[in-house]
């Protein structure tokens, strides 16, 4: 299932950058041509923060984000979308405004759930290529930098970056970080080692970059996916990488560009693991949709015997296996499949 169309969304924004450039160069009247085009940004970005009711994170956010070091010849903006927010997300937004003029936007998504807050950043970017970042993460001064380097051409579609936990972060016993029984995905923990390359699987949502003309190709994050009051179902982010990058365009892994999530405590009890792995599992039922029938038969019918194989099989290694940090990890695939 495509995501909402984004043609019509980019009108205002790239009305918003002709303006800008009518203005710069009415400006330069009296200067040459190439004196113009010496001063004219190569590149421009817009990072997309979206939040709801995380005033005090969003701060932390926001004074990092402040720090990032960027080429003179690029544009940057970070454009903060209030997703129907009641606390002082506003009155936080327009303080760093005024301090960095120039430098955040905020804009206020009255429609509530993440998809519709990203979407909305999309449609008022004025920027050739959108990075994303949370409300809840720290990023390394050379963050959007590292991340968007390689998207100054056609090569890459996208980039993402490394998750990191904060540095005071302590897992519990039962959680493992690393290996084949690694959790930290649940976490939206994301390192795939120091190598740069070609991704095989898509990013995270506070650390990724496109391209602006993939939302033009293949249209924005659907509204059916994402957290939205009363829903914790997500996979909004990861759809839309796995969207390109089943219609054969290339993501780049760049491990230089790194982020650092907080991981609040009610998200270190195993309650939090368990539902979070039920709401995957009907995210993913939900993002693969209806599909054509199998010799007449229909197709939810074979899925539900695959599923079943699978609930049996994790069952019996979630009840044999002794280690708790891999009794653990079978037992969130018994959540995820029921």
């Amino acid at each position: 299932m495509p995501g909402p169309p984004c043609s019509n969304l980019f009108r205002a924004g790239k009305k918003a950058v002709t303006e800008s450039k009518h203005s710069h160069q009415v400006q330069q009247i009296g200067h040459n041509a190439e004196h113009l085009r010496e001063r004219e940004p190569t590149m421009r970005i817009t990072v997309v923060l979206c939040t709801y009711n995380r005033c005090q994170t969003l701060r932390r956010a926001l004074d990092s984000a402040a720090g990032l070091t960027v080429p003179e010849s690029v544009h940057w903006e970070i454009l903060v979308v209030d997703n129907n927010s009641d606390d002082q997300t506003r009155e936080v937004v327009q303080e760093f405004s005024s301090r960095y003029p120039g430098r955040f936007r905020y804009l206020f998504e009255p429609q509530p759930g993440k998809s519709y807050a990203l979407n909305a950043g999309i449609r008022e970017a004025r920027g050739d290529v959108l990075a994303f970042m949370d409300d809840d993460v720290t990023v390394e001064p050379t963050w959007l930098q590292n991340l968007t380097a390689a998207l100054h051409d056609g090569e890459w579609a996208g980039a993402g970056g490394r998750i990191l936990p904060a540095r005071w972060f302590s897992p519990p016993r039962w959680l493992s970080l690393e290996g084949p029984y690694a959790m930290g995905t649940i976490l939206a923990l994301f390192d795939l080692g120091p190598e740069a390359g070609q991704l095989a699987q898509p990013p995270f949502g506070t650390n990724m970059a496109f391209r602006r003309e993939m939302f033009d190709k293949y249209g924005c994050f659907r509204t059916d996916l994402g957290p939205s009051p009363g829903s914790e179902i997500r996979e909004e982010d990861t759809e839309f990488g796995r969207r390109l990058m089943g219609a054969g365009e290339r993501l780049r892994y760049e491990p230089s560009a790194v982020v650092y999530h907080a991981v609040p405590e009610h998200r270190l009890k195993k309650g939090y693991f368990k539902a979070f792995s039920f709401d995957h599992g009907r995210a993913s039922v939900r993002e693969v949709g209806a599909r054509p029938d199998i010799w007449g038969i229909r197709r939810q019918y074979f899925s539900m015997v695959k599923m079943g194989i699978l609930l049996v099989v994790s069952t019996l290694r979630w009840l044999v296996t002794s280690p708790p940090q891999r009794r653990f990890y079978y037992k969130l695939w018994v959540w995820m499949t029921v």
